[in-house]
C-alpha cells in the first residue's frame, strides 16, 4: 500500500538501510528515515502523516536488533537539535538524542549526581522509555516529566504517574516520540562524582564485552522489583547465572554469540544476521526455561520484518 509522505525541513531518505544505525550492526531498511530539523518540524510531520502509517522511533540503537527484512513505515532519529543539556539548580533538563554518559559527565561538572547514566549505553528519550537503571538507581528514581510529540503531532508533557514505571518498561503510546526529560538530581561533589563513575567505568569494563558488538544485556532479570524498577534486595536471581548453568556462557549460532566474559551478552561475533542473533536469543531462552524453570524476557526491543524464507 502506498501512501503519501510529507515533505519536512529535516532529512527523509527512502529506503534506510538501518545496519549501520544499531550498535549489533544488523537490519534491513525502513521504507522512511526522517531526522527531523527540530521539534516544529517534528510535529508539523506527524500531523500531516496518514494515520496509517506506522511510526518508529530509535535513539542511537543501543538496546535494539532490526530484523533483516527491514521495518515499513517510518523511522525516527532525533539529532542534535534534541541534545542540549540544561541545568537549573538541582534540575538538569536533557534533550532525549543526548547521551546517557553526556548528561552524567555534564551533571557531575556542577555538582549534581545522576552517576547512574554514565554507564548505560544510550541516549536519555531510550533511557526513559526503558526505564534504564544501575548501581540501585532507575530513571523513574529522578524523573520530573517527559515531554513528548504524538503521533497526530500534538506536544505533550508526561509525568512518572503517566508513564506507568516498571523494571526496565513504561507505558508509550505507540508512536509517541519523546522530545526530552527533566531530572532532579541530589547534590554531590563534582571530584567524588566523577571518581564515582570512574570506578563504575573500571568495573564495567572487567567484567563485560564493552569493546564487542552487543546490545548490552540481553535478558532481564527474573521478578523481584517493585512497580518503579527497583530492585527487591530479598531477590537476588540474575540472568547471566541462569544462562551460565544451562552451559550456554559462550555458545554460538551462525554468527551470533553469547559472550564469554558475560553470558547475558549477546554478540555479533562474525557477521551475524539479526535472524542468527535473534534465534540464538531464542535457544537461550528455551534451554535455561528447560534447565531451570525460569522464563527470560528479552531486554533488547526486536523490531521489523524477517526475510522472507527461502
Amino acid at each position: 500500500m502506498t501512501f503519501d509522505i510529507p515533505a519536512p525541513r529535516g532529512a527523509l531518505t527512502p529506503n534506510r538501510p538501518l545496519d549501520g544505525l544499531t550498535w549489533l550492526r544488523v537490519g534491513g531498511p525502513a521504507d522512511w528515515l526522517f531526522q527531523p530539523a527540530d521539534a516544529e518540524d517534528l510535529v508539523a510531520f506527524l500531523a500531516a502523516l496518514d494515520p496509517a502509517v506506522p511510526v518508529f522511533p530509535i535513539g542511537v540503537g543501543s538496546n535494539l536488533i532490526v530484523r533483516d527484512g527491514g521495518i515499513r513505515g517510518v523511522v525516527i532519529r532525533l539529532g542534535r537539535a534534541f541534545n542540549d543539556i540544561e541545568i537549573e539548580g538541582q534540575t538538569v533538563i536533557a534533550g532525549a538524542a543526548a547521551l546517557d554518559a553526556h548528561v552524567a559527565r555534564r551533571a557531575a561538572d556542577a555538582g549534581l549526581d545522576l552517576t547512574f547514566l554514565r554507564t548505560i549505553p544510550g541516549s536519555i528519550g531510550g533511557a526513559v522509555r526503558m526505564n534504564a537503571g544501575c548501581y540501585g538507581s532507575y530513571a523513574a528514581d529522578h524523573l520530573i516529566e517527559a515531554r513528548a510529540v504524538t503521533r497526530d503531532g500534538q506536544q505533550v508533557t508526561l509525568s512518572p504517574d503517566d508513564l506507568r514505571f516498571a523494571y526496565r518498561h513504561s507505558e508509550l503510546p505507540e508512536g509517541w516520540v519523546l522530545t526530552a526529560a527533566v531530572f532532579h538530581a541530589e547534590i554531590g561533589d563534582p571530584d567524588a562524582l566523577h571518581a564515582r563513575m570512574a570506578d563504575q567505568l573500571a568495573k564495567r569494563d572487567a567484567t563485560q564485552p564493552t569493546r564487542e558488538r552487543s546490545a548490552g544485556s540481553t535478558f532481564r532479570n527474573p521478578a523481584g522489583f517493585s512497580s518503579t524498577g527497583r530492585a527487591d534486595d530479598t531477590h537476588e536471581m540474575k540472568a547471566w547465572s541462569l544462562i551460565d548453568a544451562a552451559g550456554l556462557r559462550g555458545h554460538s549460532w551462525g554468527g551470533a554469540q553469547m559472550s564469554e566474559k558475560h553470558p547475558n551478552f549477546l554478540l555479533n561475533a562474525n557477521g551475524a544476521t539479526a535472524a542468527e542473533l535473534e534465534e540464538l536469543g531464542e535457544l537461550v531462552r528455551r534451554r535455561v526455561l528447560e534447565n531451570s524453570g525460569h522464563d527470560l524476557q528479552w531486554e533488547v526491543i526486536r523490531i521489523g520484518d524477517p526475510l522472507p524464507e527461502a
